[in-house]
């Protein structure tokens, strides 16, 4: 198979040989596990347990917040004894909320079930996974389950399984595909199927030639469709898209996501976890990770998840003079803050550090302008350029030069004749960056609902008035129509006598049978009125008449 190469590049000592010589070993049960919720790229699983609760090893302590985001689970049996913040291995040092439990000591499972892979559909292959914590454990930890998701109109044309694993002195990696060989292969094979992919690729570099041997056995043996290939040992050859340029020649920039030239990338360990979730119903809750530098045994260890970082660092006998623990290897990894934090799902190597071990740097110089840093970039970027952009703090023309593609190897500073921390520069840049878009999304979001409450508040007032004009029309529509319907008082008929006028009937309107107007009351009036006048007269009369009697 054709392969290409890629610019730039280093070829730091691999110091890898002394933490292969031994097996995997078991790491023992300890006390007390601390289980961070936050172990992943995305959002921070939800805790379904309370304290006090009893657990066992595999539960689900944490459900997944949202489609980016996964699971995690007990690592052991025992009571939950506490939900609170706690210090991760994480650059910033800040702590994320954690589930702490006390080991009971029986390590007693759940109960595990595999999983009916053949007939069940993407969607619910993808949520299983979920749900069982997979991730990505090259370093990365972004859910698998996503990356399986191929965006629609997409085709992955070569899935690629990662074992390069270039960082100096880790070799956990090494030591898996070395032990676990079928078990690669048959979880390359099966994400293979899910995707389609037209070729499965597993990349290894040719300074693990055990692995390499162990994992084609295993393919020759399980007749799988998978390819083993070799690749030249040059870091950061294990970085993506440095791995899919040696590969495939496919050139990947920072804005692409792989999938956008049809390639999707897990490690090794990822593949190989989530095939043991499907047959076997284990959940992700332990990893292997290379304990190395200033110890007197360095190996690799399985580790249960939680398992505090100075727990573990005991077993490897570190050196009396071991002054602090480094997460990662020592081109990209990181001083953790505490070795009270956990082992997490992106813990691949500890290495003990110690005086000579890795020299501090001597004192920073000017920066003379040779370009080594250019030449060794595998991205082509020009990190001097961000050097001094980031230095005068000017962070418009970062973006001009392509800041964000910087995958932060560290292979400039390797070179930097002027021993200058370039990656802290850039790594500065970013977060000021990030922090200032935050600041920005926060007062645009701000404005956002200033201007949509300006805007109701605007079309409410609008509305209102638009109801008072409508109301007060329709009521002036309504007197013009009862004064139109209201009939004119009819004029008296000639001979008509006008009773209106009678001081005995002013309140009577009219007293005319005939008049359309008369109603019952009113006519009976009339005619009482009638009456009573006809009374008074007889009885006038009968007073006259008397007076002039004789």
């Amino acid at each position: 198979m054709k392969l290409f190469s890629f610019k730039g590049g280093v070829k730091p000592n691999p110091n890898k040989s002394v933490s292969t010589a031994l097996p995997i070993a078991q790491a023992p049960l300890v006390g007390r596990y601390i289980v961070p919720l936050h172990q992943s790229v995305g959002g921070t699983p939800r805790p379904i347990v309370n304290v006090g609760d009893y657990v066992l090893k595999g539960q689900r302590i944490g459900e997944a917040d949202g489609w980016v985001s996964a699971a995690v689970h007990a690592p052991t049996s025992g009571t939950v004894v506490e939900i609170g913040p706690h210090i991760i291995p994480h650059p910033s040092g800040l702590p994320t909320d954690c589930v702490v439990i006390e080991a009971d000591g029986r390590d007693t499972w759940i109960e595990r079930t595999p999983f009916d892979v053949d007939h069940a559909s993407p969607d619910a292959i993808r949520e299983y996974l979920r749900d069982m914590g997979i991730v990505g454990m090259g370093g990365a930890v972004f859910p698998s389950h996503v990356k399986l998701a191929v965006p629609k109109g997409k085709h992955i044309e070569q899935l690629i399984i990662n074992g390069a694993e270039c960082e100096p002195f880790i070799s956990c990696d090494d030591r898996l595909m070395r032990e676990q060989a079928e078990e690669v292969i048959l979880g390359s094979a099966l994400f293979g199927q899910l995707v389609h992919a037209g070729q499965v690729l597993i990349g290894v570099e040719d300074n693990k030639p055990e692995a390499i041997a162990a994992l084609k056995a295993a393919q020759e043996k399980l007749d799988a469709p998978v390819a083993v290939i070799t690749v030249p040992t040059i870091y950061p050859t294990g970085g993506a898209k440095e791995l899919i340029r040696v590969l495939t020649g496919k050139e990947v920039p920072g804005s692409k996501r792989a999938t956008d030239f049809g390639v999707q990338v897990f490690n090794v360990a990822t593949v190989q976890s989530a095939w043991r979730a499907i047959t076997y119903g284990e959940p992700l809750i332990s990893r292997i990770v290379t304990i190395s530098g200033a110890v007197g045994e360095s190996r690799n260890w399985s580790v249960p998840i939680g398992m505090p970082i100075a727990d573990l660092v005991a077993l490897a006998q570190p050196k009396p003079e071991s002054d602090g623990v480094i997460m990662g290897g020592p081109m990209m990894g990181f001083k953790v803050s505490t070795n009270a934090a956990p082992v997490i799902k992106s813990t691949n190597s500890l290495i003990v550090n110690a005086p000579g071990l890795f020299p501090p740097k001597p004192q920073e110089l000017p920066c003379i302008r040779c370009g080594a840093c250019a030449t060794a970039c595998p991205q082509e970027l020009q990190p001097f350029e961000l050097y001094w952009w980031s230095r005068a703090n000017k962070f418009e023309p970062l973006e001009k030069y392509k800041l964000f593609d910087c995958i932060e190897c560290g292979c400039c500073d390797y070179v930097c004749p002027s021993h200058i921390p370039l990656v802290n520069y850039f790594r500065f840049s970013k977060s000021e960056i990030q922090a200032a878009q935050r600041e920005k999304q926060l007062a645009d979001a701000a404005r956002d609902r200033f201007e949509f409450r300006e805007a109701r508040a605007e079309r409410e007032k609008r509305e209102k008035a638009e109801r008072l004009a409508k109301a007060n029309a329709a009521r002036q529509a309504a007197e013009a129509a009862a004064a139109a319907s209201t009939p004119t008082p009819a004029k008296p008929e000639e001979g008509v006598p006008d009773l209106s006028s009678h001081p005995n009937q002013a309140s009577t309107p009219i007293a005319v049978d005939n008049h359309p107007v008369l109603d019952a009351s009113a006519k009976q009036a009339a005619i009482a009125a009638a009456v009573e006048r006809a009374r008074l007269k007889r009885e006038q009369h009968a007073d006259k008449a008397g007076s002039t009697a004789p």
